[in-house]
């Protein structure tokens, strides 16, 4: 099957944070009164300034605060020191009532205790209502999840990809996608991981790759050796083609030379598992989430992925094992005999 193109280009800024939801497309705070609009512009510094966050998750986080201050603010506040318990409940039943999923109840519920928690340490709130606030169960998931043979259909169904090509700019973009898929693969680093990465973040020699993450967390996550080739052909071959002065020190750059979009990732990630006959798609969240699971079936440690991945807490890990322990099942079942 022929390998199925990306869908056009883009170029955009440094890459955004880690994937969250939209709260909305409206600004946010912006029917609030100028006192409670002056309470979130401190709360935005705290997050981007002292928090470190994700410009996607400070978007999130001001959408839900923005909502919760335009749904007290009718009500009689004129004051942050009146905000208590029992309006930011009301403000979250009201949602729930309204038939809210409790994934997004449980993340409203966090920027609220975020929140009230920056506003107490201002001391604009005598006391933190936050800590009385309960977090409703979300529910997790099993996350979707590429088994080891699918994968290799994919990188398969794209080799020569780059060979194929009508001309240089074409290959160089063959090359780049050939790269984006190895690296996430390889590493399990996040999609806005990729995208922020700046030559000389990837050692060649010890095959590791250097992650700004989320809080502006560093670490290191070793890289097998398809991916360091992969990664060394677009360094070497591709990137020089496509660089420009928009460009800096960006390592994955976008069709017209600056440093490329999430957006154009996942694009890149979905036509690539759609080249591949009877591979189900994926984002590039479920390339992550097959080299967690990889990982754990080829006898990783879970404290080992922990680190690989970025997570803040084993806990975040452990679902993998979860996923693993299907796995075992389902074989089980239709194997054995007495199953």
């Amino acid at each position: 099957m022929p390998l199925a193109p990306a869908a056009p280009d883009t170029t955009g800024p440094r890459a955004a944070g880690p994937e969250a939801t939209e709260p909305g497309t409206a600004e946010p705070g912006a029917t609030l009164p100028g006192w409670a609009a002056e309470r979130l512009a401190g709360f935005e510094r705290h997050l981007t300034a002292e928090r470190g966050l994700s410009p996607h998750t400070v978007r999130a986080y001001l959408g839900d605060v923005g909502a919760l201050l335009e749904h007290v603010c009718p009500l009689g506040l004129d004051d942050l020191a009146g905000l208590d318990i029992g309006l930011i409940r009301a403000w979250l039943a009201a949602q729930h009532g309204r038939g809210m999923a409790r994934t997004t109840l449980a993340r409203r519920a966090a920027a609220a205790r975020a929140f009230t928690a920056f506003a107490h340490a201002r001391g604009w709130l005598d006391t933190d209502p936050g800590p009385l606030l309960g977090t409703p169960k979300a529910g997790r998931n099993l996350p979707n999840v590429l088994a080891q043979e699918q994968l290799a259909q994919v990188f398969a169904a794209s080799e020569g990809a780059a060979d194929q090509a009508e001309d240089a700019h074409a290959a160089a973009l063959a090359w780049r996608d050939t790269a984006i898929m190895e690296l996430l693969y390889a590493s399990g680093i996040r999609v806005s991981e990729l995208c922020g990465l700046d030559v000389g973040d990837i050692d060649d020699g010890r095959r590791t790759v250097r992650v700004l993450g989320k809080g502006r967390k560093e670490r290191v996550v070793p890289i097998g050796l398809p991916a360091a080739r992969a990664v060394c052909q677009w360094q070497d071959a591709g990137r020089p083609l496509l660089v420009t002065e928009r460009s800096g020190p960006a390592f994955y750059l976008g069709a017209r030379g600056g440093r490329l979009d999430p957006r154009t990732a996942r694009r890149v990630v979905h036509a690539r598992i759609q080249a591949a006959d009877g591979v189900p798609d994926a984002a590039p969240h479920g390339l992550r989430h097959s080299a967690a699971t990889h990982l754990l079936e080829g006898g990783a440690d879970l404290r080992s992925v922990q680190e690989i991945l970025g997570h803040a807490s084993l806990a975040t890990t452990q679902i993998y094992t979860h996923v693993s322990v299907e796995r075992l099942l389902s074989a089980y079942r239709q194997a054995h005999p007495r199953a």
